[in-house]
Formats: structure tokens, sequence, C-alpha cells
């Protein structure tokens, strides 16, 4: 190795931690995509804005008892977009479909939600889809857009059965949205509903779902939170969760099952960094946990 390779790299690399893609558990791809956003655009600029905070994040994890630095994880960069959504989405599912033949597990930083799309049509398995989010994303179209970060659920219902979809911290919905959920048997937690319950119980009732899956994919729409702790989202709603609450959830629910994730919908520039704090510190804490459940064996 030359002292050009120990010391320089090509853009700010995740919790400053690279490993080679060959020895690496974890691929990052950084998703600078918003095109389709309705309300507040900037999504794109999370990639950047996330990984500048994720220098600042300790790596010890104490829910995980896991050190980031023992997690071998391959920051590849960002995905190079496209103006059109489909054309993007695609690009994205032969990037992960890649990530997956090679025997690693995908971490997507968005960018708008859409691209969880891409996501799961690349992973090909029978899956679950756990989903964190204050809005449904069930419509089947929206500001005549049929693929667009309001209708990214409803499309992953067409290719995933939707009974195997959960919905987390949901507060923000149509009546279109809540026919299709019930009528397709997709489950969802009411936020003002966890709220006012333990977190464990929550707890229980998404493992009770999950026990039948042996795959999962994560999506964290970052609006999942109340805008007290993550007020740079694209579409902010009030009477969200706590990062307390959300990361008790994933540490309980997301472990060795778990064949990718992503977080999305930061907007960086609607605060001064505290929003794309709070992301870099669940991507970091999420990796912990499932790298702990995979390993624990080795490590007991």
């Amino acid at each position: 190795m030359s002292y050009l390779d120990l010391y320089t790299s090509s853009s700010i690399i995740y919790g400053g931690l690279q490993r080679s893609f060959e020895e690496a558990e974890f691929v990052l791809v950084g998703v600078p995509f918003d095109v389709t956003s309705s309300f507040r655009p900037g999504s794109r600029f999370a990639p950047l804005a996330i990984r500048e905070a994720s220098l600042n994040i300790e790596s010890y994890s104490f829910r995980a008892g896991v050190d980031l630095a023992d997690v071998r994880i391959h920051d590849a960069g960002d995905l190079h977009v496209a103006g059109d959504v489909n054309e993007t989405l695609k690009r994205l599912e032969l990037v992960v479909r890649d990530i997956i033949n090679g025997g690693k597990t995908p971490v997507l930083i968005g960018g708008e939600h859409t691209l969880s799309l891409g996501a799961v049509k690349g992973i090909q398995k029978d899956l679950a889809v756990l989903c964190f989010d204050a809005h449904m994303d069930l419509r089947s179209e929206y500001m005549d857009q049929p693929i667009c970060h309001a209708t990214v659920m409803r499309r992953i219902s067409e290719i995933v059965d939707p009974r195997n979809i959960v919905e987390i911290g949901t507060r923000a919905a149509c009546k279109e949205e809540l026919e299709h959920a019930e009528n397709h048997g997709i489950t969802y937690f009411a936020a003002h509903q966890m709220l006012g319950t333990q977190t464990e119980e929550i707890v229980n009732q998404v493992n009770s779902f999950l026990e039948r899956f042996n795959q999962l994919y994560v999506t964290i729409d970052m609006d999942v939170l109340d805008p007290a702790f993550a007020p740079a989202v694209q579409n902010p709603e009030p009477e969200g969760l706590s990062l307390t609450m959300l990361l008790e959830i994933l540490h309980k629910t997301c472990g060795k099952k778990v064949v990718g994730f992503d977080v999305v919908e930061v907007a960086p520039h609607y605060d001064e960094g505290n929003t794309a704090i709070q992301a870099a510190k669940l991507i970091s804490e999420l990796l912990c946990y499932i790298h702990g459940d995979k390993h624990e064996k080795e490590r007991s």
C-alpha cells in the first residue's frame, strides 16, 4: 500500500472506516435523488451530509455491545442517478443485485423514499418489508405520478405479498391508503397508539409478525421521528416517535434476518445538521445490531 492509498480517498467515507468490497459484510451506497419530491426538496444532499455527520458518531453501540470499527463496511460512493425516476431505479436495482450476488448486505442512504422500490426489486427474495414512516405511501398515484415517494409502498406491495409488509409510526394517510391496507392485509402501527404503549409490547407484536420470515428488508423514512427530533425532512409530520423508541424497536426486531436496509428523506438544509446526525446514529446502530446478531456465538 502506498501513502496515497493510506492517507487519501476520493470522497468522505462513512464513519471513516473502509474495507475492500471483497472483505466487506455491508456495502453502503448513497442515492442522491429527489426528483419526485412534492413539499420540501433537498434529500439529494443527504448522503454527503450523513457521511459528514457519521465522522462525529462514536463507534461503540451500548445496546449491541459491538464497536462499529469491527463491522466490515465498504462505502462504494454514490449511485450515478438520472433525471428519470425509472432509469434511476433500474440502475439501483442492478447495483443492489450486484451487492447481493457478492454475498454482501446493501445499505442505502437516500435520497427520497422512492429508492426503496429499486432496492426491493434488486434483492429478489421472498421478503418481509419493515417500513418506519409517518406516511403510508400507499396511493395509487400522486400528482399524476404512479412511481414517487407517496406511492412507493403501493408499488412494493405489487411485487411483495402485501401481507408481508408492516408499517410502523403511521400518522398521515388518506382514505384510499387505509382502504388499500385493509383490503390487502397490510399491517400498520399508528403512532398515537404506539406513544401510549410500552415499547416492549410493540416489539413483541412486530416479532410475532416477523417470526415466519427468513428475509427482512428495512426502510426508515426519517419523518417517522417527531419533527422535534428530526426537523429537516421532506414531509415533516407532528406526533412522531422519539429516536430512543425507534432504536429500541430496531434493536429488538432487526438482526441477522436483515438482507438490506435504507435510511431516506433527510433534507439537510432545513436545519443545522441535527437530522443528519440522527440518521448517522441510526445507520451506525443498525449496522451494529445486525452484525452483533449474526456473530453472537463468536462474541460469547
